[in-house]
């Protein structure tokens, strides 16, 4: 169902690729848009490894949430930060990309708690969170998305 990475070389373990989505913020969610339009926007995230999901969390209204709402099927890829040998111009990085549907998680407390967890991948303050979360949790969506599909590798820019 899912394609096989061609550059068997470069391929990541599933390990690496979960130690990545673990450690970096970011990445680009894709959705099937507007009009059949591809729609990726950029979003941060959290990958919880007892659930082994992502979750994802923002507004509840816009173009993500429709897009959901009207197609789950979604796929979201992560670079990390990479690494520069001094004596070259090139850059040395892993992606990952993964597959899966996208379920809109409507409990207060879990859309809390995963928005803490997420949270303290910016800050360790944990003051700071909590008046964020008391002041911006009525207006939050969460969405968790159910891997069913994940692939990573390395990458030389040369």
């Amino acid at each position: 169902m899912f394609r096989e990475i061609v550059r068997k070389k470069q391929e990541l373990s599933i390990e690496k690729c979960l130690e990545i989505l673990q450690e970096e913020k970011r990445g680009v969610l894709s959705l099937l848009g507007d009009d059949g339009y591809p729609y990726g926007v950029p979003i941060n995230h959290y990958y919880d490894p007892e659930d082994e999901k992502l979750y994802f969390h923002g507004g509840k209204s816009g173009h993500r949430i429709d897009a959901a709402r009207r197609c789950p099927k979604a796929s979201y890829c992560v670079i990390d930060q990479g690494e520069k040998d001094p004596e070259e111009w090139f850059l040395h990085f892993n992606s990952v990309i993964v597959f899966g549907q996208l379920e809109m998680i409507e409990d207060e407390k879990i859309i809390a708690a995963k928005s803490r967890a997420l949270s303290y991948k910016f800050t360790k303050d944990d003051q700071y969170i909590q008046k964020e979360i008391d002041r911006s949790l009525a207006g939050t969506s969460l969405m968790a998305m159910k891997i069913e599909h994940i692939s990573g590798k390395h990458i030389r820019e040369k």
